[in-house]
């Protein structure tokens, strides 16, 4: 497919002219109308957009897909590239064009346009079925992966699954060339519809995997590919076809031959929780050669998650709706699943091969992208030489019951970043309060010695064991 670059050119004008950014569409909708619009109910959209300006129109054709008057667009150029058709005096959308905002990861800097971005048209409940090839455009995971990123320049970039081009899009500003891939035709002729709109050049290449890439590498592979487990393939955007979490596992144990020295992979993933096996060590069994974090996000049972799918797919209510979770319960039961975790996982080419599996259910400081670099390193090596400083903003709190002298439990917590939170004792705690870093540890490990009356030898010894968990988890910075 190629792309009309002049009439391309032209539609990115009148974007650009008619404000069509995701800022200017939340103005025009505000809070009610855009949040009902999220949940997929347009009424109050189309009430905020009856006045007939060129932005109206565009939200209206878009976002809300309703068909428009010819005369208040220029057809034949949204027409030349494939956006519409016409239809008795009216156009209606034929994909969903939407714009693309991304932060830059600089406290206070406000988001910026970034482009925008070309899916097929969003099925609702009561309109046509998703097809087997539909291409996705922006979501929760994409948003997700988009936060995820490493922030600064960066020079050749991987979009392996790249779908309708959202993280291209996101990249294109600070990336130094790109490479899409994709199996699905459809889905790189609408990014390519996405690139040429929002005025970016990119490599498009078809293929699964690192096929198309052979060879190559890269500084930055990002991905949000199709993780879903289920007993069949159904959609490309979604399901691979391979049986349980293979894909995920294919993609990570692949990713290290195409990274760069000091080369960064960073993906959204499923993974199976299996009855009788540690999802931990699945998950890190599958990294090697570089060092690795994996955050689990969330864990869904079974039946929740074949819920989940089947809403997205549109199922709900249908004929074939109690069949198709029968068969997804099916195929957990025979393999054993007891849920399945949701989560991200991210690759250094550090030389290192540390490898940290946690998990993280609650808010966390976004974009993580702007600090991940601080937050994917390994354990270090600590000597009584060695001096720490404890990290601005971790607080410390004592559990036990009202007037113990000494608590049950002693937690450090982190309040911002991933705001992790750490169980600790007596020698910890106390070095939480005292290393400013003016004095190293040794020094330091022997006054609290000689303050809880404790031998000094199992004092240094019991520091010098835990406390690079916790340098490594960010409650300590090495000086």
């Amino acid at each position: 497919m190629s792309v009309d670059q002049g009439a391309a050119e032209r539609v990115r004008g009148l974007f650009e002219h008619a404000d069509y950014t995701v800022a200017g569409v939340r103005h025009l909708l505000g809070p009610v109308a855009g949040a009902a619009l999220a949940r997929d109910e347009i009424v109050p959209a189309l009430r905020a957009t009856r006045g007939g300006t060129t932005l109206e129109t565009l939200v209206r054709l878009f976002w809300v897909q309703v068909p428009v008057p010819e005369s208040a667009l220029p057809f034949e150029d949204l027409a030349a590239l494939g956006l519409v058709e016409r239809s008795g005096g009216e156009i209606r959308a034929l994909v969903h064009v939407e714009p693309v905002e991304s932060a830059s990861g600089v406290p206070d800097d406000p988001p910026s346009a970034r482009g925008h971005i070309v899916s097929d048209l969003v099925a609702r409940p009561g309109g046509d079925r998703v097809r087997p090839d539909h291409v996705v455009g922006q979501g929760g995971a994409s948003g997700n992966l988009a936060q995820l990123v490493r922030r600064g320049p960066v020079g050749d970039v991987l979009d392996l699954g790249t779908g309708s081009g959202v993280q291209a899009v996101h990249l294109a500003d600070r990336a130094g060339s790109i490479t899409a891939t994709d199996v699905s035709r459809r889905a790189l002729d609408l990014a390519r519809l996405s690139f040429a709109l929002s005025g970016i050049e990119a490599e498009l290449l078809k293929g699964s995997l690192f096929e198309p890439v052979e060879g190559r590498t890269f500084d930055l592979i990002v991905s949000n590919p199709p993780f879903v487990i289920s007993p069949d393939l159904r959609f490309e955007y979604r399901e691979s076809g391979l049986p349980g979490d293979e894909l995920c596992r294919r993609l990570v144990r692949r990713a290290p031959a195409h990274l760069a020295p000091d080369g960064w992979c960073q993906l959204l993933a499923n993974w199976l929780h299996v009855e009788g096996e540690d999802w931990r060590e699945r998950v890190a069994d599958w990294i090697e050669g570089v060092d690795g974090w994996v955050v689990e996000r969330d864990v869904q049972d079974p039946a929740e998650y074949a819920e989940l799918w089947l809403r997205d797919s549109r199922d709900a209510g249908s004929a074939e709706y109690r069949r198709r979770y029968d068969a997804w319960l099916d195929y957990f039961e025979a393999n054993k699943v007891t849920g399945i975790g949701f989560g991200w996982i991210t690759l250094h080419n550090s030389g290192g091969e540390d490898v940290r599996v946690e998990e993280l259910r609650h808010a966390v400081d976004q974009p993580v992208g702007a600090y991940v670099r601080d937050v994917v390193r390994a354990r270090p090596r600590l000597t009584p030489a060695t001096t720490l400083r404890t990290v601005p903003g971790i607080v410390q709190e004592q559990i036990g019951p009202p007037g113990v002298e000494d608590p049950e439990r002693i937690l450090l917590r982190q309040t911002r970043g991933l705001r992790r939170v750490a169980q600790v004792g007596t020698v910890e705690a106390a070095l939480a309060g005292a290393c400013d870093g003016d004095l190293p540890l040794g020094p330091l490990l022997d006054a609290i010695a000689q303050l809880t009356e404790t031998e000094t030898g199992a004092v240094r010894d019991r520091a010098l064991a835990v406390l690079p968990d916790l340098v490594a988890d960010g409650f300590f910075d090495i000086i």
